[in-house]
């Protein structure tokens, strides 16, 4: 029996959320992002009016939008309520099935093979979650099915917004192929471009290229896309944390898209101090780091480390992180979920002795910051860096 994957795609998430929480904004133009009274900033997010009716777009400065729609509405962008309500959707989900697997703050997988005979054919499935999240959270949801998660993905791109689309691998040939390039899951601009250089204008043409052109080209990279091309993809959905045994970690979806180290360290900075605070709470010290970076494109890239010595200490995680970063990463790197861990985990506080006792002053550092997390909130306290925009991770984890 093939499995069946629903794809569960929130239209215009951070707009919806507030259009959700304040009825005076419902079938208005809304904008997420941007300081209109310093008339700074740009488009992080637009409602479907603002999209449909003005052709307002993502990434469009404040004095753009302005010009489209005179009268649209800003908010100011508030992560803690994306984030309590991505986390109400994925409870909604999982009174379907335990295999949830979110995907991004908008985007879940849903493995339902094992509940068809509990809830009904897929369709019927996908319109009971629809009703539940446009009534019992008050935002649309899209829904693509397939045989898997890029069909089902694929599914979800093709008719927006409040659409259930269900695509077969049958289907795929004719529905998929004739579609440009850049709109096969996993294909971003740059290798967008280079496919067009060489002729390769739709997804049929990807498909029917070589498979060994493509290797030579990106590696595994190139592997996939041929794969994907064909409607090839044998991925799980995988519940659960980043969190894997021996080993303490988690990840983040970023608001908007990081451009750069400068911008992504934060990140690994926020991370490497929810890891270190786990790894002391646990008892434990480890000795591998892993980062993981998810470009815009949504391919993924993992790369890890063996530190000299065991730690806890959430400077030696962050350092090793950017060490990563530097190293496998190009400086202009474009990104949109960070994800972290420490492992080779061990119990004990086997510590290396430091002649220079610096790593005795960021134990300290550490144990007081964890003392004050504990009694008075992770928001109790955080590094400056933290309170810039592109700080985030503690304000979602309040």
């Amino acid at each position: 029996m093939s499995k069946v994957i629903l794809l569960c795609d929130i239209n215009s998430f951070f707009a919806s959320v507030h259009q959700a929480m304040d009825p005076a904004l419902r079938g208005k133009p809304v904008i997420v992002g941007g300081d209109p009274a310093k008339r700074t900033g740009i488009v992080i997010a637009a409602s479907i009016e603002a999209k449909r009716l003005y052709g307002i777009k993502t990434g469009m400065t404040i004095a753009e939008a302005r010009a489209l729609c005179p009268q649209v509405i800003w908010v100011t962008p508030s992560h803690r309520d994306y984030a309590a309500f991505s986390a109400r959707i994925n409870n909604i989900l999982k009174d379907f099935t335990d295999l949830v697997e979110p995907y991004s703050i908008d985007e879940s997988f849903i493995d339902v093979t094992g509940s068809l005979h509990l809830f009904g054919s897929p369709l019927e499935i996908a319109r009971k979650i629809q009703y539940r999240i446009n009534h019992e959270i008050g935002v649309g949801v899209n829904i693509g099915i397939g045989p898997s998660k890029l069909v089902a993905k694929m599914a979800a791109e093709l008719e927006k917004p409040n659409k259930i689309i269900s695509l077969s691998l049958e289907d795929w040939p004719r529905v998929i192929w004739p579609l440009p390039v850049q709109e096969l899951f996993g294909v971003g601009h740059r290798i967008g471009r280079w496919l067009n250089l060489i002729g390769v204008r739709t997804i049929g043409d990807l498909a029917a290229l070589p498979v060994e052109k493509l290797k030579r080209r990106y590696g595994i990279i190139g592997e996939i896309l041929h794969y994907s091309a064909n409607g090839i993809d044998y991925s799980p959905v995988e519940p659960g944390t980043y969190e894997v045994i021996k080993s303490i970690g988690n990840q983040i979806t970023l608001p908007r898209d990081y451009y750069g180290w400068e911008q992504v360290r934060v990140a690994i900075l926020e991370l490497a101090e929810e890891v270190g605070q786990r790894t002391r709470k646990a008892g434990c010290l480890g000795n591998r780091v892993s980062l993981t970076l998810k470009n815009p494109q949504f391919i993924s890239e993992t790369h890890s480390m063996t530190l000299p010595a065991y730690t806890d200490i959430t400077q030696e995680i962050y350092e090793a992180g950017v060490f990563l970063l530097k190293k496998h990463w190009g400086p202009e790197v474009a990104v949109r979920l960070v994800g972290l861990s420490l492992g080779g985990l061990i119990q004990g506080q086997e510590k290396q002795i430091d002649l220079f006792a610096w790593r005795e002053k960021n134990e300290k550092l550490d144990r007081a910051m964890d003392q004050i997390r504990s009694r008075w909130g992770n928001n109790s306290i955080k590094r400056a860096v933290s309170m810039t925009q592109l700080g985030v991770y503690h304000e979602r984890k309040s």
